[in-house]
């Protein structure tokens, strides 16, 4: 099994152009297909200014904390700024100090406005209560505004009158106005706006449109949803609606981490939970904002937990109906597309990145994708002669050493590998690669009594793996191989750089609700003797993404065959007339696509037919046609691993067939459920 998971990891060939080298939404071809980033971006609110979009993001007890992102095209965003470098709070738990933590805590769910000639991110610190980060220019400084009161989860809107509002609270919707110079909230003000009872949960976004108020919010009871009320004012009362539920995008909920209390400095009393592939959970697009382009598109920008990634961002189209947001396209409302076409913004943007994940050290400054976890101390960390110096502290395990420098991992899978020197080690050090998560992981060098030896943690287990190693110049390559979308990942090393060696088992990964956060790769150095240690030196961290190059995932030029995920069975072009499944090979199950262009497709059967939709009777009948004016025209789902969804163009729904009730290929299917058994995903296999 463990051979089969590293070739199904290598064997992935993976619609953007070839050279690019990490995940980008952007297709190249005029769509884009989400998640917008293939990593963790939590709790997105978004903003527009002019023709700028700005997008801003959780990160919890990481630091620098409170990203922002940028945009021209709402698909190609890049990281230009953080509104801090660190927590000011005097409190260890900041620091990481005296076994205090703020794990799962910190800064979170931020809200990102532009009033006043100024920007305005609002957001909370547990413990602290409300802050503000205010400044002229997008990219800093910012000035911190402690705000203090029980608002959390908030929305903010600047109303016409030159008022502030703050909507917080869940179920029991609340609606607070704020001091203008941003000192706090004005006593007396807050008041019910929304009643418990009304299925209305948290993480709300207000705006004004047209006059109207509108609150976009999230309720998680049972599963994740996204809700709009509305109102002539800002005091209510208020109507409510599901806009958005179900989209799952095909994934199912990933195991969670069962742990209860706080982190402890030696405990390893960790579960990772059952699997249900059939359950929605927060998988479902919810949480987020909205925003509409120059020309008067709009478009919702949610987040879906996904697998041991974490919180992942998507971008989904909108169509107002009677005065109401709703996101989807007409035909399929509150369901969304995975690949859609890009936004009508007036600008083009050249494919990207929203960051550079591997660093060589050689900058005078860290890359924007590190974080540190929880406030580091500048004078146990440096970057010299082309490497980052990590000085070891006291610390019993991973979670609790300090200056330990983090990014996220990246998806679908990738192979992340670093250079550790050695030489600067004392007895009791401890250094290397980790995922640093709940529970966590690592590869390292201990040092003992002036001996080396390669040490493979795993906190689920609490497993050690030990090799005495001898090291040529004094430095080793740890490598993390990570399968995120199937929650696990495997350690390697080598003692040349060349040949690697996996070490331990491919380790489960889960997601979690201690730290509210996905896996994390880690640099660190510790000592265990409860004292200062030496050092450990990095260099030339790299990131290969199997996956990135998806431009051969639509078998253009081939003969294939589509399988149906959901019943193995391959579909056939009857000669009655009909789509319908078989186990028999033959001509009438071998198809090819046509392009159309912009990824776009007709699919025709080997025997010269098109696919088509009747347009009388049942909506969703599907039947076949010699002339190709007649076909149906797709957009191209990309589910990796020649995996995939037929969308139409005509009526906003897939093609697909139930697994349960006999009958044919249908045209209405309104999406994928969590593990794509209910017939609308499938599979192409080349006819060789």
């Amino acid at each position: 099994m463990k051979r089969l998971a590293f070739a199904l990891l290598f064997a992935f060939s993976y619609l953007i152009p070839s050279s690019a080298q990490s995940w980008t939404a952007d297709n190249g071809n005029g769509t884009f297909t989400n998640p917008l980033f293939y990593d963790e971006f939590s709790d997105p609110d978004i903003l527009r200014v002019g023709d700028d979009y700005y997008l801003a993001g959780t990160t919890m007890h990481t630091v620098p904390g409170l990203v922002i992102l940028h945009s021209k095209d709402l698909v190609n965003w890049e990281n230009i700024s953080y509104c801090f470098d660190r927590f000011d709070f005097s409190d260890d738990a900041f620091s990481l100090k005296n076994h205090m933590e703020i794990y799962g805590q910190g800064i979170w769910a931020p809200c990102i406005r532009y009033a006043n000639g100024q920007f305005y991110v609002f957001s909370n610190v547990n413990g602290k209560g409300l802050q503000c980060y205010t400044s002229k220019n997008i990219e800093g400084p910012w000035e911190h505004h402690n705000m203090k009161g029980n608002i959390y989860d908030l929305g903010v809107l600047f109303d016409d009158d030159g008022r502030v509002y703050a909507i917080h609270g869940y179920g029991t919707v609340k609606c607070t106005e704020l001091k203008p110079d941003m000192s706090g909230p004005i006593e007396g003000t807050e008041r019910v706006i929304i009643p418990e009872g009304t299925g209305v949960g948290e993480g709300h976004h207000m705006y004004k449109i047209n006059g109207m108020y509108y609150l976009i919010s999230t309720d998680y009871r049972p599963n994740g949803r996204t809700l709009c009320s509305r109102a002539k004012s800002i005091w209510g009362p208020y109507e409510t609606r599901v806009i958005s539920a179900d989209e799952t995008y095909g994934y199912h909920a990933a195991p969670l981490t069962q742990f209860q209390g706080r982190i402890q400095p030696d405990g390893y009393d960790f579960k990772i939970g059952p699997l249900d592939k059939d359950a929605t959970a927060c998988t479902n697009a919810h949480q987020g904002g909205i925003v509409s382009t120059p020309n008067g598109q709009w478009w919702a920008l949610l987040m879906q937990d996904f697998h041991s990634i974490g919180r992942t961002v998507c971008l989904m189209p909108m169509t107002w109906v009677d005065g109401w947001p709703m996101i989807g396209l007409e035909g399929n409302l509150g369901r969304a597309p995975r690949t859609w076409i890009k936004p009508e913004t007036g600008i083009e943007q050249k494919p990207h990145a929203p960051y550079q994940r591997s660093d060589d050290f050689n900058q005078k400054e860290l890359g924007r994708i590190w974080q540190w976890n929880h406030n580091p101390d500048d004078q146990m960390w440096s970057l010299k002669k082309g490497r980052l110096r990590l000085n070891s502290m006291p610390a019993e395990q991973l979670m609790w050493a300090r200056n330990t420098l983090t990014q996220r991992v990246i998806g679908p899978s990738s192979i992340s590998t670093v250079e550790l020197y050695v030489k600067g080690m004392k007895d009791g050090d401890v250094c290397g690669l980790g995922n640093i998560n709940i529970p966590c992981s690592w590869i390292g060098i201990v040092k003992n009594q002036g001996e080396l030896t390669l040490r493979c943690f795993e906190q689920l287990t609490n497993d050690t793996i030990d090799i005495p190693v001898k090291l040529q110049q004094d430095k080793i390559w740890l490598r993390s191989i990570g399968d995120y979308d199937n929650n696990q990942a495997q350690y390697a090393y080598s003692l040349d750089g060349k040949t690697f060696q996996t070490m331990g088992r491919m380790m489960p990964l889960s997601y979690q609700l201690v730290t509210f956060q996905g896996s994390r790769h880690a640099l660190f150095a510790f000592n265990i003797t409860g004292k200062n240690g030496g050092f450990a030196e990095f260099d030339n961290f790299t990131v290969e993404e199997p996956n990135a190059d998806r431009s051969k995932n639509i078998p253009y030029g081939k003969l294939f065959r589509i399988v149906n995920l959901a019943t193995d069975r391959m579909a056939e072009a009857t000669t009655h007339g009909v789509l319908y499944d078989t186990t028999r090979d033959s001509q009438r199950t071998h198809f090819r696509i046509v392009d159309c262009e912009n990824g776009k497709v007709i699919l025709q059967c080997e025997d010269g037919r098109y696919l088509m939709t009747s347009g009388i009777g049942i909506a969703g009948d599907v039947r076949f046609t010699k002339n190709r004016e007649e076909a149906e025209l797709f957009l191209w789902q990309d589910y990796l691993n020649q995996e995939f969804m037929l969308f139409s163009m005509k009526n906003h729904r897939y093609l697909g067939k139930s697994p349960t009730t006999g009958s044919p290929y249908s045209m209405d299917v309104t999406g994928p459920d969590p593990a794509r058994r209910n017939g609308s995903v499938l599979r192409w296999e080349e006819v060789r």
